[in-house]
């Protein structure tokens, strides 16, 4: 066989393979990302409307977290904190916008606690997604919620659930176990 045939079919060798190589990376990316953040993964491409452009953005955020410092509450700001959501729940009857507002911003001083930045939603949103991909979307429920509260947009049963979506949330960042509360929020 000509010289010239054995080189045309080694190069279409090499570049057979390496598309299988890319195209076998390109899936496990793809797994990894579904498995480390669920429901987020396909909010995120419904969002998107792109697979690749998804899966960049969930790659930089996980990047984003790993150079974060998220660190476990203490077992005292553990403790702290749970007895201030007690009484953030226990003021809903009373009061339940004034009650969603507060579970709101504690939820906003554990994560500030923990390492979270803070200071825009959609990051803290994105940032937490990394961590609690099972909740985050709770999250962004609630503070829909919480928004249609500042406008009076929202029934009493609306900031209830916004309260419970909060919970969920909330148990997951003070790293409680208490899977009912948490499988009742989802």
């Amino acid at each position: 066989m000509d010289p010239i045939v054995w080189i045309i079919i080694a190069v279409v060798a090499v570049l057979v393979i390496g598309a299988l190589v890319w195209f076998a990376m390109n899936s496990r990316r793809t797994e990894e990302l579904r498995e480390q953040f669920g429901p987020e993964y396909d909010r995120t491409l419904e969002e998107t409307g792109d697979r690749r452009d998804a899966e960049s953005e969930l790659a930089e955020r996980r990047a984003r977290r790993e150079g974060l410092d998220i660190r476990p509450l203490d077992p005292a700001s553990r403790q702290r904190y749970a007895e201030r959501w007690r009484d953030v729940q226990s003021r809903f009857v009373d009061e339940p916008a004034a009650s969603l507002t507060q579970a709101n911003g504690l939820v906003i001083m554990v994560m500030r606690d923990r390492g979270y930045p803070t200071e825009d939603f959609e990051q803290r949103a994105a940032d937490v997604s990394v961590d609690h991909p099972q909740v985050v979307e709770n999250y962004r429920a609630a503070n829909a919620i919480s928004e249609r509260v500042d406008s009076d947009q929202a029934s009493t049963e609306d900031m209830r659930l916004g309260l419970v979506y909060y919970r969920s949330l909330f148990a997951d960042l003070l790293d409680e176990r208490d899977e009912g509360t948490t499988q009742q929020a989802r």
